[in-house]
């Protein structure tokens, strides 16, 4: 079998005459006949059904066909990209998976003013951590960022030395509550976590930590003290629930003011909530930061996240 016979069969299955296909593919019809023949035979399946109205596949050649034409249109997209890339200049690219954080997608649609190359190639994907790291592994993303509690820090260490990922953090932070504008939450002066038992959680529910069993993480990072969650794995519905539902609140890192201030939303500490969080940049060895990267994380610095409703 070669690619010739591939496209032999794809012109004839599109024509349903092997006069017709010889007549476009400029060859003798008894010639492609025999091609046709040859094929078949090094298959070891009949690719077509020949009678008085003309060559129709079998379900084995429809089959067949389908596989030639991907075949060949690979072929010619390899061809395409490698013939004309000396003739355009090559794209700037930038791939980063993240997660669900309103100061990173923030300081995203700042850099993303930045981008005035010809031809650029950007991917953000939010996620959790697991499946980012996977990203980072596969080569599918550059670029990563992590987000775990502190006091789990050596089990991602740990994976990170395994895996050869090279990791920088790059925010500290604890988690602080968002709600309603007009929630009546929002008008306690000060919020303990016994304040939050009657409203209704907007929750990810997608906690991760290498070596460690989920119900574990489960019941660190959601515990049984609140009895209603809404479970939103997308940012935008989640805020769009909050400006909503005057009974919800979100555990979040520091989100930027004129977010909140676009969906009418507070942000608000709770006294009794110590936990550390922290954010790390993650990459595979051997690979170095482009233009693009240094770019994006030089405006993540800049982004300042609002002061705390007293």
């Amino acid at each position: 079998m070669n690619l010739l016979h591939l496209t032999y069969a794809v012109e004839v299955a599109r024509l349903g005459s092997i006069r017709k296909a010889a007549d476009a593919l400029f060859i003798a019809q008894p010639n492609l006949s025999r091609a046709i023949k040859e094929l078949e035979a090094d298959l070891g399946i009949p690719i077509f059904n020949r009678s008085f109205k003309g060559m129709e596949p079998t379900p084995d050649g429809e089959e067949f066909i389908g596989y030639a034409k991907r075949i060949l249109s690979q072929i010619d997209e390899v061809e395409h990209l490698y013939r004309d890339k000396g003739k355009r200049p090559a794209p700037q690219k930038f791939s980063i998976s993240v997660p669900r954080a309103s100061y990173i997608a923030h300081a995203f649609a700042r850099f993303s003013r930045m981008i005035n190359a010809d031809t650029a190639e950007i991917y953000y994907n939010e996620t959790n951590s697991s499946h980012t790291i996977s990203n980072v592994l596969s080569g599918e993303y550059n670029l990563g960022i992590v987000r775990y509690a502190k006091k789990f820090d050596v089990y991602f260490k740990n994976m990170f030395l395994e895996k050869e990922l090279l990791n920088q953090v790059i925010r500290n932070f604890h988690y602080v509550l968002i709600m309603h504008g007009q929630s009546s939450l929002a008008s306690q002066k000060v919020i303990h976590l016994a304040d939050l038992n009657p409203y209704i959680e907007i929750a990810h529910a997608d906690p991760f930590v290498p070596s460690l069993i989920f119900s574990t993480i489960k019941r660190e990072e959601l515990p049984d003290t609140i009895k209603r969650r809404i479970f939103v794995f997308e940012r935008g519905s989640q805020f769009e629930l909050l400006s909503h539902n005057q009974k919800t609140f979100m555990w979040v890192s520091p989100v930027p003011g004129e977010l909140l201030g676009r969906y009418g939303l507070v942000q608000r500490e709770c006294v009794d909530n110590t936990k550390e969080y922290e954010d790390v940049l993650i990459y595979r060895k051997g690979y170095h930061l482009s233009k693009l990267d240094r770019q994006f994380f030089s405006v993540l610095g800049q982004v300042n996240d609002p002061p705390l409703e007293e």
